[in-house]
């Protein structure tokens, strides 16, 4: 187990390919309502 092996984390970090050893983080989205910054309350 090392860099050539592909199913590896460590194979997986030297080629830069992810999988089921080497998940990728998720990036929580936005509420739409910041996006767009309406000013809804007065």
């Amino acid at each position: 187990m090392g860099k050539g092996d592909i199913k590896s984390r460590r194979g997986k970090i030297y080629r830069g390919t992810y999988g089921v050893r080497r998940r990728r983080k998720i990036k929580k989205k936005a509420p739409v309502e910041e996006k767009l910054s309406i000013d809804t309350k007065k």
